[in-house]
């Protein structure tokens, strides 16, 4: 029973008296549940992104039974429910188009139902941000418990990190220096335990970002999968959710400006997914948290990356795990961070780190020795040709092409480029710049992982791996490379990106943060005056909607009226 003097939202439903009360205590019964389960005690939901089609999360209904136990355990009642699930692998056209419509599904299940907290389970890249947005629009307490990470891949004796090789292979196999049968090999070990991406992708990132946010338990975002460890965290993940709701903990009061400083300083010093940017800035608006593009620029300027893990560095998730974790890289960063900030462990972040150590100094340097200098994280560019800001990661990319100038190779489909970068007679240099447009939120439509394009045949074969390339689309989180991505605005809404051709010269100049379309202003003014918006994508549905209503890239491609929040109050009778 409840030990707080405040009413809980489920009284609504389980105290009520008269026909509704016996209409929701009645069919819940059929479950097999006590008379006093019905008593007044805290209900938590277990929003759980199970699914065999997301085989990062094909693991979350066990993890779900942990939590359980700690809800029990505390004297709540756990009801277990599912959320659209968003698999990075399978889905098509993006997993990105379906975010924001995970985020309205969460908010309106838990607005809709007798819920007085909530446990997010999640794990793969757009599960965890998803889930977080239409949690943070409901506002109940909240705690959010990721998957945990695949144990490391293994090929011909070496370590391999999910992504991170798909790219590196499948190139090596374009340039003849692997067989098809040599990556076949590969593919059989790289996924070889349940869990996410164990590379410092977007789902790793996403999970050191929520607990740097204050939302996730301490520990919690780098345990493997498998170990039964996270298991122990998603008991005891269930146990602090009913004193939450006790504490009426909510949401809003862990997600302060406090908590998006510290994750955006966290996620430069673990070299993570230029994806953060578009999900902290989504994630903060529908708090109202005043967050922009240029923060993550700014913040970060005196952030050195202390973690060396797979696309920049060398060691994946298992070995940050083992190495101490999200806890030691905070404690390291103590001086750059908002220490007193108060999570949902109940307690603050210099509380939840005091203990922390560090085993292993070439996982997790020091602010003394970092594995890469400060300004090593994501940067903001601008300049005529992104005028709302443009991303590239440069711990990613390959220095000597940090300032360049080169002309344009421009392609209206990323299925028009990859056909291109086969064709041994493609008239391409190393000064060439690869653009590829209309794959911006709106223009593909969803906003599409295609940043990172193949390095063209030709360049490949003469042992040239990295070149500069740009587009108003993502990259994977697992992928790397001198990649301008998230131009803004895009080009399918009439950005500057539209009115590139293949010749213009292109500047990028990253110590300036400048990136430039090199053409005067009068002869961009006749093409403007040419150019032809694209037709509708969709005629209805989803996709129509998405299309109509969605925000750019540096506000967080966020549905224009999604952002915010309704709250949690109790909605009307249903009978």
């Amino acid at each position: 029973m409840s030990t707080t003097n405040r009413p809980l939202r489920s009284a609504q439903w389980f105290g009520a008296e008269g026909r509704n009360g016996f209409i929701h205590r009645s069919w819940m019964r059929n479950q097999g549940f006590a008379d006093d389960v019905f008593d007044g005690r805290p209900v938590i939901g277990i929003a759980t992104t199970w699914s065999e089609l997301t085989p990062c999360n094909a693991h979350l209904r066990d993890l779900a039974e942990s939590v359980k136990r700690g809800v029990w355990e505390s004297g709540g009642l756990p009801l277990e429910f599912p959320a659209m699930s968003l698999g990075e692998p399978l889905m098509r056209p993006t997993t990105m188009l379906y975010r924001n419509l995970l985020a309205m599904e969460l908010e309106e299940s838990v607005r809709a139902n007798p819920l007085d907290g909530v446990v997010l389970l999640s794990g793969c890249d757009k599960t965890t941000p998803g889930l977080l947005m239409g949690a943070a629009s409901v506002d109940l307490p909240t705690l959010m418990m990721t998957g945990g990470p695949m144990l490391n891949g293994k090929f011909r004796g070496q370590d391999i990190g999910s992504g991170t090789v798909v790219w590196r292979f499948t190139e090596e196999m374009r340039a003849g220096r692997m067989t098809a049968a040599d990556c076949s090999e590969a593919e059989v070990g790289m996924s070889r335990s349940r869990g996410h991406c164990m590379t410092m992708g977007t789902a790793s990132t996403m999970a050191c970002v929520t607990e740097a946010l204050g939302v996730q338990l301490p520990g919690a975002a780098a345990v493997p999968a498998v170990d039964s460890r996270r298991y122990a965290l998603a008991h005891a993940a269930g146990r602090r959710i009913v004193a939450m709701v006790e504490q009426d903990q909510r949401l809003s009061s862990v997600l302060t400006r406090q908590a998006f400083e510290n994750a955006v300083r966290v996620n430069a010093a673990i070299g993570g997914s230029t994806n953060a940017v578009v999900h902290l800035l989504a994630i903060a608006g529908r708090l109202g948290v005043p967050l922009s593009l240029e923060d993550f620029d700014t913040l970060t300027a005196d952030v050195p990356m202390l973690v060396n893990l797979m696309p920049s560095g060398t060691y994946l998730m298992e070995d940050f795990a083992y190495a101490g974790g999200l806890p030691a890289v905070m404690k390291e960063l103590a001086p750059l961070l908002h220490m007193d900030h108060v999570t949902v462990s109940g307690r603050s972040v210099a509380e939840n780190v005091d203990g922390a150590q560090c085993w292993n100094r070439d996982v997790i340097g020091t602010m003394e020795e970092p594995f890469q200098p400060a300004g090593s994280g994501t940067v903001v560019l601008r300049g005529s040709l992104a005028p709302s800001g443009a991303v590239l990661k440069v711990s990613a990319a390959s220095t000597h092409l940090l300032t360049h100038t080169g002309p344009a190779l421009v392609f209206d489909r990323i299925e028009d480029y990859v056909v291109a970068a086969d064709d041994p007679d493609l008239a391409v240099t190393p000064d060439t710049v690869i653009v590829v447009r209309n794959a911006g939120p709106r223009g593909y439509p969803g906003f599409p992982e295609v940043g990172n394009v193949p390095m063209p045949r030709r360049l490949l074969a003469d042992g040239i791996t990295d070149m500069v390339r740009i587009s108003d689309a993502r990259m994977s989180g697992t992928g790397y490379g001198t990649c301008v991505l998230h131009v803004a605005p895009e080009a399918s809404v009439g950005g500057p990106l539209a009115l590139v051709r293949t010749g213009d010269l292109i500047s990028v100049d990253v110590a300036t943060r400048r990136l430039d379309l090199l053409v005067d202003d009068a002869e961009l003014a006749v093409r403007r005056a040419a150019w032809q918006p694209p037709k509708p994508v969709a005629d209805r549905g989803w996709v129509r909607l998405y299309s109509e209503h969605v925000l750019q890239a540096d506000s967080g491609a966020d549905l224009d009226f999604l952002v915010g929040g309704s709250g949690s109050a109790v909605p009307r009778h249903s009978h």
